[in-house]
């Protein structure tokens, strides 16, 4: 599956439409943005169940702020609309994979019960 390119008028409607997304954060003059693109885009043909999205922060630095992004790449992944993980850095294919399997083993009730507990 294709990544899909995020904007301002398409980002709301692509995290809500799926309950699974993960979003890459970049800029076309980043290095390390560049390197961890053909893995991204090769991990995401994988799991096409799975919307993998970025974000040129350069593009659209209104979402970037909106999300308190300071380094490129950050990966942020999305379940049922809850940022489940965050983190900047470019990763290796099989980091990818690990963070996905992480993220697919989580239960999504348990999440939403102790962001209920904490008051969010």
């Amino acid at each position: 599956m294709a990544t899909q390119d995020l904007s301002a008028e398409n980002f709301q409607s692509s995290i809500t439409a799926s309950d699974f997304v993960i979003v890459d954060f970049w800029a076309p003059w980043c290095g390390p943005c560049r390197s961890f693109a053909p893995t991204y885009d090769a991990v995401s043909e994988q799991h096409p169940d799975i919307v993998f999205a970025k974000v040129d922060t350069e593009a659209h630095p209104d979402i970037a702020a909106a999300f308190n992004i300071r380094s490129i790449p950050t990966l942020m992944v999305f379940r049922d609309q809850i940022i489940i993980y965050a983190e900047a850095g470019a990763l290796s294919p099989g980091g990818l994979e690990s963070v996905i399997e992480q993220a697919r083993a989580l239960d999504m009730n348990l999440v939403r019960s102790e962001i209920a507990a904490q008051g969010g």
